[in-house]
């Protein structure tokens, strides 16, 4: 009896795509009802066993055995690292139906060295090796959430071939958490091999917002992200005699305070930027002067003119501060910027995004949609759309939160588990709902017959 009924559901939301505009939104109900249950099983084993970045391989092949058996076209490991012996675990699906546009959807699948604290009865317990160290892994950022609702808008995109024309390609990329996996897969000739989108899409889960609800914002939407590596060098020696010494700590903490006036005194009030000192390390004892202070610092940006006065900044400021306390050259500080993990900012194509935010309003009504500001968080996604010539791209934010939580933490002023949190706990299902059928509606859009 249940089965005749889901069928006849299902002919229900068919007849009603064929016979109703999408602004309802309630004809895709009835498909994304046919998979959830699928979807979230899928999502619970994601979530149990997250695999760390570089090392997402069973996930990628999860990911290529569901899209094959949708139909689609799927080409494995795909990216390039330009590192010997290491794989990159990409997976490129396409599927064509006619002439039109080709639009990219992406995913990432890598998760987090972070150890889960949420109770849940699926949570993960997963660790892993890497470069010699073992870790926890946790999809803490959400990419299970965005897996699942990817494998959905895939599924959905299959049964309304009727309703597009065009080539859809379908993304699963490794390594954003470590920024390379975007730049990995245009290496190995994502836009070459695989048919050049006319549109990028992707959507994010967002930490603060309720579930059911997404969040739209044309223009820069993520930030440049550069991570800065500073050993302050010094000459070592007894603590009850500094002035044998050079004293890299005190020279380190002068820096730190220091590198706070860039933002302040040299970036324009009206250019958002961030200069944070995330870890500071030396010395052994109470009484030695250590020879060497190791400092880890985030910057970030969204204009390219400002990132480079930043950084041009945090190295002059670093070797001014090292001259003045009487460090000669030959202990300069050594600067590092590290090229390997930059992500540049991400700039949401405003006619695009226009589009994108017209088709979600449709979809699941405009109270739903709604006008995000910009963040300081990073993401690779914006790579695709970096790539001569361009390709217009847009991110949109999914919540993820139960509604309840979310309004009570807005009136008591409490604080929500952030992404990257080792308690982050989306709720799966509306969460899911709302991903496929919000990124259907988008695909829908920018490839209607």
């Amino acid at each position: 009896m249940r089965k005749r009924v889901r069928a006849w559901m299902l002919c229900l939301g068919l007849l009603a795509l064929g016979a109703l505009p999408l602004s309802a939104g309630d004809a895709l109900d009835a498909l994304v009802e046919e998979q959830v249950g699928w979807l979230l099983a899928t999502y619970k084993h994601l979530h149990t066993n997250p695999e760390l970045s570089y090392l997402e391989k069973e996930t990628g092949a999860l990911l290529a055995r569901e899209l094959r058996r949708l139909g689609y076209e799927v080409t494995e490991n795909v990216g390039d690292y330009g590192v010997p012996g290491r794989t990159a675990y990409g997976v490129v699906a396409v599927l064509r139906n006619g002439a039109g546009p080709t639009v990219m959807v992406r995913t990432d699948s890598d998760a987090l060295p972070v150890e889960e604290r949420t109770g849940l009865p699926y949570a993960s317990q997963a660790r892993a090796e890497f470069e010699g160290a073992e870790y926890p892994v946790m999809h803490a950022c959400g990419h299970d959430i965005h897996m699942s609702s990817f494998l959905g808008t895939a599924a959905l995109l299959a049964q309304l071939k009727d309703r597009w024309s065009g080539t859809l390609v379908l993304i699963a990329q490794p390594a954003e958490e470590r920024g390379a996996g975007a730049l990995a897969m245009l290496r190995d000739g994502l836009y070459r091999r695989f048919p050049r989108p006319d549109f990028a899409v992707a959507l994010h889960s967002n930490a603060n917002m309720a579930a059911g609800t997404v969040g739209t914002r044309a223009g820069y939407v993520l930030a440049n992200v550069d991570s800065v590596d500073i050993t302050v060098r010094g000459y070592g020696g007894h603590g009850s005699t500094p002035e044998a010494t050079k004293d890299p700590i005190v020279v380190a903490a002068q820096v730190v305070l220091a590198l706070q006036t860039i933002v302040s005194r040299e970036v324009s009030p009206f250019e958002p930027a961030v200069v944070t000192v995330g870890s500071i390390r030396g010395g052994t004892k109470h009484n030695i002067i250590p020879d060497e202070v190791h400092l880890q610092i985030t910057v970030r940006s969204y204009k390219p003119e400002v990132r480079k006065k930043v950084l041009a900044a945090i190295e002059r400021i670093t070797r001014g501060v090292a001259a003045a306390a009487g460090i000669p050259e030959e202990r300069a500080p050594v600067i590092r910027i590290s090229e390997d993990e930059f992500t540049p900012s991400t700039y949401n194509d405003p006619e695009l995004t226009e589009r994108v935010t017209a088709a979600l309003k449709r979809a699941l009504g405009a109270e739903n949609v709604l006008a995000v500001e910009p963040v300081m968080g990073g993401e690779d996604f914006s790579r695709y759309g970096m790539e001569e010539p361009k390709v217009p791209i847009s991110m949109f934010w999914l919540g993820t939160v139960e509604p309840a939580r979310v309004q009570e933490a807005r009136e008591k002023g409490q604080r929500l588990p952030s992404l990257h949190s080792s308690q982050y706990a989306p709720l799966p299902e509306p969460a899911i709902r709302t991903g496929v059928k919000a990124m259907t509606s988008a695909v829908l859009e920018l490839m209607k017959k």
